[in-house]
């Protein structure tokens, strides 16, 4: 890029005017760094930066942030398995319904308790297989949902179909 004394002394009255560098790249037909470049060599006086905030401006106060919930935010694990061992209580909650049952029951029937069991039992999961059968979209469509291998998401047939192992390829070769 030639800059003639034409085209400084255009870049130097854009740059008076306020002008962005990209504008003013526009207007002259050169790139936004060449104008950078040729003002920082006219030593031009700087810009404002949009960055760095002048000595005593403030910025606009942000809203407080939203209280953190306190205390545990999901509800108790009873609640949530549906009437299954509570790490907690040591009781069901099936437990607890068939203990309000005996209240309420007539004296003449014998109401039997479950025996409590003396360790809980960790929850397990039972994954369905996630295997596509049928045209998705097609009301026939539907997975599998055979109880799926730990850590696959397919039961043991479709996990044969879905991860075969690489053959070694010297085996081709011969």
């Amino acid at each position: 890029m030639d800059w003639t004394e034409d085209t400084i002394a255009k870049l130097r009255a854009l740059w008076a005017e306020g002008l962005s560098t990209a504008e003013i790249g526009r207007r002259l037909n050169v790139s936004k760094n060449a104008v950078v470049g040729k003002a920082h060599r006219l030593e031009l006086p700087a810009r404002p930066s949009p960055i760095r905030r002048i000595e005593g401006d403030r910025p606009a106060a942000r809203p407080p942030a939203p209280k953190r919930a306190q205390g545990p935010t999901l509800p108790p694990l009873s609640a949530s398995l549906g009437g299954s061992v509570s790490m907690a209580s040591g009781h069901s909650s099936l437990t607890r319904a068939s203990e309000r049952a005996a209240d309420h029951a007539p004296a003449t029937r014998q109401t039997v308790r479950p025996a409590m069991a003396s360790v809980a039992k960790p929850y397990v999961r039972t994954v369905p297989c996630c295997w596509p059968i049928g045209e998705p979209g097609t009301e026939s469509f539907h997975f599998c949902s055979a109880q799926a291998i730990t850590g696959k998401p397919y039961c043991e047939e479709h996990a044969a179909i879905a991860y075969v192992r690489v053959r070694d390829r010297r085996e081709d070769a011969a």
